[in-house]
């Protein structure tokens, strides 16, 4: 009887861990269909390549951001980007040049897996999204990591892009969801046998 008794009871568990982790990987990919992603790659994790890396971050964002104001939709804003990644690389390499720092940089739009990541007012999670990477020399170092559209670098609050993201997404991204933790999580392991799924 007992036994039976915890085979119910992990049943039970099992189909609630499949039902929150469907419901969040659904959020997960709509959210991924509206996001561009920007992640800044330092060449290494010396102090000076971390401060340098920031620098870079600051004024491709600086000149990005007139490209992507008038974005109405994710579509808008990736062809902003693909026209203008010669001029942003320009732009990191002056910032590149003028801070003394001998190393390429190279700049790319492209699908990417990523982890999941917080924010001081957010997080999102594990997935495939649309990323402008900046990698600079080796790219071996720390990187930075936020959202170009919707823009949320910085201060801005989830809340002040609403009209971009659905009543669920911003609660899968605000915490506002009793099992957060859980959700992401669930959404991790679901990623990551995707990706050992499709190495194999």
């Amino acid at each position: 009887m007992k036994n039976r008794i915890l085979e119910a009871a992990l049943l039970f568990m099992l189909a609630l861990l499949l039902q929150t982790g469907g419901a969040a990987l659904r959020t997960q990919e709509a959210l991924s269909e509206k996001i561009i992603r920007v992640r800044v790659v330092a060449h290494s994790d010396a102090p000076a390549d971390q401060s340098v890396k920031l620098q870079v971050r600051d004024r491709v964002l600086q000149e990005a951001a007139p490209l992507l104001a008038d974005a109405q939709s994710r579509a808008d804003a990736e062809k902003a980007l693909r026209d203008a990644l010669p001029q942003l690389a320009d732009a990191a390499r002056n910032t590149l040049d003028a801070s003394g720092c001998p190393y390429p940089v190279a700049l790319e739009l492209r699908e990417t897996e990523c982890p999941t990541r917080y924010y001081d007012a957010f997080a999102l999670p594990a997935g495939r999204y649309l990323s402008l990477r900046v990698l600079i020399g080796d790219a071996a170092g720390q990187n930075w990591w936020c959202v170009a559209f919707p823009p949320l670098c910085g201060a801005v609050a989830v809340e002040d892009a609403s009209d971009a993201f659905s009543a669920s997404e911003i609660r899968l991204m605000t915490q506002e969801s009793p099992r957060y933790v859980l959700k992401f999580r669930v959404v991790e392991c679901w990623e990551t046998l995707r990706q050992r799924l499709g190495a194999s």
